[in-house]
């Protein structure tokens, strides 16, 4: 369909959008136009100008200049509320909760149900269960605090509240970038709904196997402009990447050298926590990538807490370089080389109102400091290094963290560790949430640690991450480690099958497979 005729059927248009902070594009003459009953698809690189364009369209930022219509009627936002009472509906990937109240509260913030002038709480608990119901996720406990759930369970919460506003057009971006593979799928269940009622669906993602399973149509943003609109099917996935980066990828992963037989970093045995992890043993050697595959929730990142000293109660040994370490803290798991990028780089791995540099910085300061004197010639070294080295794209290091896309956060947090100069480093799902041309960068860096000789345990969701980055793989089910994969048996297939606790089809002589 042509921009024409689609603008024509348009639900809402953009026409000319612009908008600048502090002299830099972040949207330049930006024409785009959506239907309703179709999911959208908007792609792009962090940075490209999507999350600026959906604050604009949900009213949290006016443009600088362009107009706005919906169903017809020229608008515009000048708050989300403003936004919310025309059936615009945002999920962003920064999460809106207010940690401290419960699901029940979150869910009917805005627009509490009332008996007698008061909020009706019993009321407000059977509309969470209601709307929580509506995309399968019955297990979340309206009355617990928002602030006591996982990271997935509170992706769902937000969901939720999303869904109570009625939207007529609803925006996701990566709203299912935290989520379990079986929420995953509640979503899109939800959205096939959705779709069906007539409602117009924006949806932001990373992850082309969910822009191909569910865009009816996608536009590419790069560097500010809309760069293509193209119905499905139109445009391979290579076509894609290369219209978002301006460049073609002639391979996503870096190659893998040769193994021998490194000197162990790091080696666990019978390593215990609440019934979480059963008994791990592990070895991770210098110049290795370990990853860590299976279903999310089987006790992955409980490991990675575990070596970094989060946990309480953890029995069994962890070995470093040979010494047996018991760190009771990130701090003295810091002090003996371990170093977590965390999975959630928001709340767990940068304190967003402070300075780009502050954040670089924080972990290395009893490195650059004489007692309460800080060396501010080397600090300020150091910054210029990192930011260099991970290629962090900034305006100024006093800038607040908050002010980077989220590729350039998780650069920050791991240029932040990498200042320590760790022995191990564990990465809890780093590239959630950023697109294709940093995760290559994240994925070179990766190499490039571990051929200086640095260990790295490496958790992912992704599949084609773990096959393409690691040297081997173990995979994980009911906090124990099933299987590890390696070489020609590191594929897909056998991920899965040992992700589910079976043994994978194998072809006989004559060519017939076999569960």
């Amino acid at each position: 369909m042509s921009d024409a005729v689609l603008t024509r059927h348009a639900f809402l248009t953009l026409s000319g959008i612009s908008k600048r902070y502090a002299g830099v594009r972040a949207l330049e003459g930006v024409d785009f136009a959506c239907e309703r009953g179709k999911i959208h698809a908007v792609l792009g690189e962090n940075g490209a100008g999507k999350s600026t364009l959906i604050k604009i369209i949900s009213g949290v930022v006016q443009p600088d200049s362009g107009s706005m219509r919906l169903a017809g009627q020229d608008v515009s936002f000048a708050t989300p509320s403003a936004a919310n009472a025309a059936g615009v509906v945002c999920i962003f990937q920064e999460l809106s909760l207010m940690p401290d109240l419960s699901v029940a509260d979150n869910i009917s913030i805005s627009s509490p149900p009332r008996r007698f002038g008061l909020i009706d709480a019993r009321a407000q608990r059977r509309r969470a269960e209601q709307l929580l119901a509506e995309i399968g996720c019955e297990d979340v406990n309206p009355l617990m605090r928002v602030r006591d759930l996982p990271l997935s369970r509170r992706q769902v919460v937000e969901i939720a509240k999303a869904l109570g506003k009625k939207p007529q057009l609803l925006i996701l971006d990566e709203a299912t970038s935290a989520l379990t593979s079986a929420d995953v799928e509640k979503v899109y269940a939800m959205l096939a709904r959705l779709k069906a009622e007539g409602v117009a669906i924006l949806y932001i993602s990373h992850r082309m196997h969910e822009v191909e399973a569910l865009a009816d149509r996608a536009s590419v943003f790069r560097n500010g402009r809309h760069i293509e609109t193209f119905d499905k099917g139109k445009r391979s996935t290579a076509d894609i990447v290369q219209l978002m980066i301006g460049r073609d990828i002639a391979t996503q992963y870096p190659p893998k050298p040769p193994r021998g037989s490194p000197p162990p970093v790091l080696d666990i045995e019978n390593l215990s926590w609440d019934r979480r992890l059963d008994r791990i043993s592990l070895r991770v050697g210098a110049g290795e990538i370990v990853g860590l595959g299976g279903l999310d929730g089987q006790g992955q990142k409980s490991l990675l807490l575990a070596l970094f000293g989060v946990l309480r109660g953890v029995t069994g040994q962890i070995i470093v370089e040979g010494r047996e370490v018991r760190p009771g803290s990130p701090a003295a798991a810091k002090s003996v080389g371990i170093a977590l990028v965390p999975e959630d780089r928001k709340t767990e791995g940068l304190m967003l109102p402070m300075s780009i540099a502050d954040n670089l910085v924080i972990a290395s300061l009893d490195a650059i400091s004489t007692g309460p004197l800080v060396d501010r010639a080397r600090e300020s070294d150091m910054i210029k290094r990192a930011i260099a080295r991970l290629q962090i794209k900034i305006g100024a290091p006093g800038d607040a963290v908050s002010t980077l896309s989220g590729g350039n956060q998780q650069k920050v947090v791991l240029a932040k560790w990498l200042m320590t100069e760790p022995k191990l480093i564990l990465l809890n799902d780093p590239t959630r949430g950023i697109d294709v041309g940093t995760k290559q960068e994240l994925y070179r860096l990766m190499r490039e640690l571990a051929d200086q000789g640095a260990a790295i345990l490496f958790y992912s969701t992704d599949y084609d991450e773990l096959i393409g980055c690691c040297d081997r793989v173990a995979i994980m089910y009911d906090g124990r480690i099933v299987r590890e994969l390696e070489g020609d048996e590191l594929t897909e297939t056998n991920i899965i099958a040992s992700a589910l606790n079976i043994d994978a089809a194998t072809p006989d002589a004559a060519g017939a497979t076999h569960a």
